[in-house]
């Protein structure tokens, strides 16, 4: 007997279940929630089928429809959220015309979840709840009124809250935005900010090494094996005169290669723009030591230091290059075989360091 009360226990549950599936699925008169909701499955079928204009008229009627019914159907069983005046549903209602706006906007789905949907989300939520507000009546007997000053408050504080929240949200996708595109901005301090706090320990912009990095083998292979005097020394010249006399008038060879390099390293961002490599030239026993600076050149908090000079974020890499023999003929063109030449061996560090002081003087 009990094996048989626990069955018919079991059937009244699959019946019960059953019986809200159907109240769910299949309406009860033609124009209800779910006609609308079946009318958006069938017009984005349809769309699948089209193309051109045709495809987005059906997919935009679809839209209405699912939108349409989503909000009947959760009116009709209102859930306020708690010390508000909004419904749940209102919020349901309000993503999926955030959603739709999004989307017109001819986003990535990445993008639309990430940025304009979750910004207009609030302030469309808000919206959709007030405007029954300004409405009496049902079905066709519809009377447009305006809200009693009770109501008109709420309706205020609600719309200028989710406002506000809606310009947050914004702000942090723009904040998240300079992060990717200028990643050594979150090297800098950012104690004084009143809405924005560092998380990061890292406090060193990496981006700025690997432009060094990269620079370095360039350097070597412009440089090694060439003739000291003939090219070497008056590259070295050229470059250190030009940047100590001013912004020159035409691009020296070293800005060339960094900007090349810098494009190649941070292909897709724009902090490449933000990277200066400047070189300083001494002249030690008949060789030169070659000191490559990347200064950043974006927006800082840094202040002075002792002697009221700016302080900046920069790397520094060095490069020896000595002087050495080599017989003509040994990678070199040389009408006179067999004789010495002297030409360049190149060096540079793999390792760049980083500093946050002033910039070290031009020779």
């Amino acid at each position: 007997m009990n094996i048989i009360r626990d069955f018919l226990g079991i059937g009244k549950i699959i019946d019960t279940i059953y019986e809200r599936i159907k109240f769910l699925l299949i309406p009860k008169k033609a124009f209800s929630w779910q006609v609308l909701i079946y009318l958006s499955l069938f017009s984005w079928l349809m769309s699948l089928f089209s193309g051109g204009f045709v495809r987005e008229l059906i997919a935009l009627l679809g839209w209405i429809f699912l939108i349409a019914g989503t909000s009947w159907y959760t009116t009709d069983s209102a859930i306020l959220i708690p010390g508000t005046n909004m419904s749940v549903g209102a919020v349901i209602t309000g993503f999926l015309v955030s959603t739709f706006f999004a989307s017109s906007l001819g986003l990535a789905p990445n993008e639309i979840f990430a940025s304009q949907q979750i910004v207009l989300w609030p302030t469309i939520s808000a919206i959709i709840t007030a405007i029954p507000e300004f409405f009496e009546g049902s079905g066709t007997d519809v009377k447009t009124q305006l809200p009693k000053i009770e109501k008109r408050e709420q309706v205020v504080v609600l719309l200028a809250c989710c406002m506000v929240l809606s310009c947050w949200l914004q702000l942090y996708f723009v904040v998240e935005g300079w992060a990717k595109q200028y990643p050594s901005l979150l090297a800098d301090n950012f104690a004084q900010s009143t809405f924005v706090i560092g998380t990061r320990r890292d406090r060193i912009p990496r981006k700025g090494a690997e432009i060094l990095i990269n620079l370095a083998p360039v350097i070597e292979e412009r440089l090694n094996g060439k003739l000291w005097v003939e090219e070497v020394e008056r590259w070295l010249q050229d470059n250190q005169i030009r940047q100590k006399n001013g912004q020159p008038t035409q691009p020296t060879e070293l800005e060339n290669l960094s900007e090349r390099v810098a494009k190649q390293t941070l292909k897709g961002i724009e902090e490449q723009k933000l990277w200066k490599v400047e070189p300083r030239v001494r002249n030690i026993n008949n060789s030169y030591q070659l000191d490559l600076l990347n200064v950043w050149q974006g927006p800082q908090s840094l202040g002075k230091d002792e002697t009221d000079q700016d302080k900046r974020f920069f790397f520094k890499i060095t490069c020896q290059i000595d002087p050495v023999s080599q017989i003509s003929g040994e990678g070199t063109v040389n009408p006179r075989p067999e004789e010495k030449l002297t030409v360049a061996e190149v060096k540079c560090g793999r390792r760049p360091g980083f500093f946050v002081s002033s910039l070290p003087p031009r020779s």
